[in-house]
Formats: C-alpha cells, structure tokens, sequence
C-alpha cells in the first residue's frame, strides 16, 4: 500500500482556536490514507487537539521559542525536522510573525512547496508592532503559493499578488437546529427560563470582551433574567472575570471553558454576539449561522460570514446601548432555530467540499 503523502503545518499552538478548529476540521475529513497532518508548534506544552492528531496518525513537533525566544534554536530545530524527515515536500505555515524565517528555512532546505496562509485581516498591536509589520512584509519572500481566510485576508497582507482563498469550512451535519438539543443543553448549564446571549473566542484584545460586557449590561437592565455564555480560554481571561466582577454582573455571566461538544454550546444560545475589532474570517460566525442562532457581528468581521438571514451587523462606534437593542430584536429572528444547512452549502462553507478540493491540491503538488 501506498503511503500517505505527509503536510506540515506550522503555527503557534493547536490550541482550541479559529484556524485550529479549520485544520482539525479538515484533517478529520481529508482521505488520510493519501494525505496526512503535521504540526510543528511554538510552544513545548500539550494543547487541546494533539491527543487527537495522535489517534488520526499525525505528529505534534513541539519547539519552546516562546518561552526562551531563541530564534536561531526554533530554526536549527525546523531544519533538522525537515532533514531527517525528506518525506515533507509541502510546508504550510500559518503565523506571518514568524512565518518568514520557516519559509526561508525551508526553502534552504530544498522544500518545493511552501504555502504562506493568512488568516487575520489586521497586525495585532503591541509594544513590537514595527517588527511585526516587517516580519508580515517579508513573510510571502520565500513562499510558492499564497492561502488567505478571506478576501479582506488575503489583501490586507498580500496586497496585490496572487492568492488562493481557504474557505473556513465546518461540517454541516453537526450544525443543525435541534429543539431536543437546546433543551437538554439548556437544563444541563441550568438556563432553561433565560434569555442566553453566547460568545465563542479566546480571550484575546482583538475579541473585544470589555464592549461584549459593556453590551450585556445594557440587556440586563432591559431583561434582567439573561445569562451570557462565554466559551474560550486565553490570556485575557482573568482580566474579563475581574471585569465581571467590577460591573457587578458576576451572577449573570458564565465561563465555559473550552468545549469539545461546541455543536451543543450554540444550541443553548439565542443570539450570539461578535463585536471583535478585526477578524480574518470568524468560523464561528459560520457555526453559529448553521446551529440556527441570530448574529450579531461588528464590522471587523468579513462580508462573506453573511450567509443566511440570520446574520445582522453593526459598527462598534454605535455604542454598546445601540448593540444592546439590535441583539434583543435579533432574538426575534424569523429564522431563528430553523435548519440553515441549505444555506451554508450554497456558500461553499461545507467541510466535505473544501477538504477534498485542498487534498487534490496537495497531491497535484506533490511531485512538482
């Protein structure tokens, strides 16, 4: 029998995440006798998804240069992977702050592919912004094909060149409105008579917390029995509970943590609520469009979340008491947990599609 081609993928962590949950999503559909996953990741602790790489037949190369920032080191120890594994002929990386050196590295290396992905439509801003904008010029140098999330994506950090758009898709069949599943959620989380505002995302500046609160205090002083269900981890967290706490809202607000059964988390929602600053695309706009749950989405989010008559959007100069009205009309949806599947097939948002068309591409390079 014949062996599986083999992709590593490069990014900081597989961790529970947007671009994670896409190469999982696609990494369980591929046809894994022909194609198979790696992943070679900035960080030297166990994440979410890797007891799961394991048990589908990928490997997890671990590096610790976010702890000891040893760029010479994370290279060396890139290089000797691809040395002493010639198998890898398709590198795909996924972080352009450091994408540059990868790319760079293997090309030295004599990989013949070399995919540049991006997946946010904005740098992330910080104390280092000058470098990162540097490093996200330099990063398609050493690249043969260019991946993006979205359009907005793609030409925010490849400006005029040439490249490829990656649907972020999700399986369709997970997705679907189900009353018996809302209602068992909803008693499990002890909600069953509230109005339940929902948010998925890592706690991170560009998620917008501290507005999404600001928001759901204006509900509550509307409808004082609404609960708002945050789902995700990250660096900010603490900071957000100490915020709940300060706003007084602490009986109101659950943190979930991350969840492996997320079809059901956005079944316990009624509206779900996105005011994040910038996104390269937003997967779980797309998820929570699919489980039958009204958005409300700011205009960070690119125009190709909106998908189904569930999908409304707002500008973040609004206000959170303007945000706190358009999500208490949402909850009144016409199409509100109802099947969406129609409609996210006919966006080319189904994970069967999208993974078979990137498997046939990965195969069609292979031994270019």
């Amino acid at each position: 029998m014949t062996k599986p081609i083999r992709i590593l993928h490069v990014l900081q962590r597989m961790e529970a995440g947007g671009t994670q949950a896409l190469l999982m999503n696609l990494y369980r559909t591929i046809d894994r006798e022909k194609v198979q996953f790696d992943f070679f990741v900035e960080y030297s602790e166990k994440q979410f998804y890797d007891d799961e790489i394991q048990s589908l037949g990928g490997h997890v190369f671990y590096s610790n240069v976010r702890k000891d920032f040893n760029l010479a080191k994370y290279i060396r120890t890139f290089r000797d992977i691809l040395r002493q594994n010639p198998e890898y002929r398709t590198v795909h990386v996924h972080t352009y702050s450091i994408g540059y050196f990868i790319l760079k590295a293997a090309q030295k290396e004599g990989t013949p592919n070399r995919i540049a992905h991006s997946h946010s439509n904005q740098a992330v801003h910080s104390l280092i912004l000058p470098v990162k904008l540097l490093l996200q010029k330099l990063y398609t140098i050493h690249a043969t094909e260019l991946f993006a999330a979205s359009k907005e994506a793609g030409e925010y950090l490849f400006k005029n060149k040439k490249f490829k758009v990656l649907k972020n898709a999700i399986n369709t069949r997970d997705f679907i409105a189900n009353e018996k599943i809302r209602q068992s959620i909803r008693k499990e989380l002890g909600i069953e008579k509230k109005m339940v505002i929902g948010h998925v995302g890592r706690f991170q500046p560009e998620k917008n917390h501290v507005f999404l609160l600001k928001v759901f205090k204006e509900i509550l002083s509307v409808q004082a029995d609404s609960v708002l269900l945050l789902t995700g981890t990250g660096p900010l967290e603490a900071e957000i509970k100490s915020e709940v706490m300060n706003m007084g809202i602490e009986n109101s607000v659950i943190f979930l943590g991350n969840r492996r059964d997320m079809p059901r988390i956005y079944q316990a929602m009624d509206v779900f609520v996105f005011p994040s600053l910038y996104e390269g695309f937003g997967i779980s706009a797309i998820e929570a469009q699919a489980s039958g749950i009204p958005i409300l989405c700011s205009e960070g989010i690119p125009p190709e979340v909106n998908i189904t008559p569930l999908f409304a959007q707002l500008s973040l100069t609004d206000g959170p008491d303007v945000w706190a009205k358009y999500t208490l009309a949402q909850v009144f949806n016409p199409s509100a947990h109802k099947n969406m599947q129609e409609y996210i097939l006919k966006a080319g948002f189904d994970i069967f599609d999208v993974a078979r068309s990137l498997q046939d591409y990965y195969l069609s390079i292979q031994n270019k």
